[in-house]
């Protein structure tokens, strides 16, 4: 297992060592020794999965302190675009994204770190996405940012007619009108 630095402090591309042969493949999907070389060590505490069909927007979504969230997503069948977002007041890459594509094919996982918002935009048909989070969920501290906001330029891979968002993610305010809860 191999954890790639991005461009951003903190997020990492995670690489499983997949084995394949005429039955098929198997990988490790997490390996706490293995991460722990790379110096990431966090107490995950609850799994989530999702399904969602393609144009599928989900995001930008975080939880404030106390019960901020460091998580570690995979997808199991489809593929995505997920995206961090820094939202850590002081830190040089404020504002600024990472987006990786993750895939059944080619078992990428993302790292994100707390006090980074997080989204993803389905590609496929359908993708089902696991991730393991730090904390539970706590409905009180839930935010989230504007997906779209032209500051933070984001490119989803999905033409605006065909985009599929929740009431509430629509309503998050523009980064601009954000006060962020985090920072370094």
């Amino acid at each position: 297992m191999k954890a790639i630095k991005t461009n951003i402090d903190g997020v990492f591309v995670i690489e499983p060592k997949v084995f394949k042969d005429q039955r098929g493949y198997f990988f490790e999907s997490y390996n706490k020794l293995s991460l722990e070389e790379y110096g990431i060590d966090y107490n995950f505490v609850q799994d989530n999965q999702s399904k969602s069909s393609y144009g599928v927007i989900r995001g930008l979504h975080f939880q404030r302190p106390p019960h901020a969230q460091t998580k570690l997503l995979r997808v199991v069948q489809g593929k995505i675009i997920d995206v961090a977002v820094d939202i850590r007041k002081g830190s040089p890459t404020y504002g600024k994204h990472v987006a990786v594509e993750l895939s059944e094919e080619n078992c990428k996982q993302l790292l994100i770190p707390s006090g980074f918002a997080h989204g993803f935009s389905v590609l496929s048909e359908t993708a089902i996405v696991q991730y393991k989070c730090t904390d539970y969920y706590h409905p009180e501290t839930e935010g989230g940012i504007l997906f779209n906001d032209k500051n933070l330029d984001i490119k989803w891979n999905i033409p605006s007619d065909k985009a599929i968002l929740s009431e509430k993610d629509l309503k998050h305010p523009s980064f601009t009108e954000f006060n962020s809860p985090f920072s370094i």
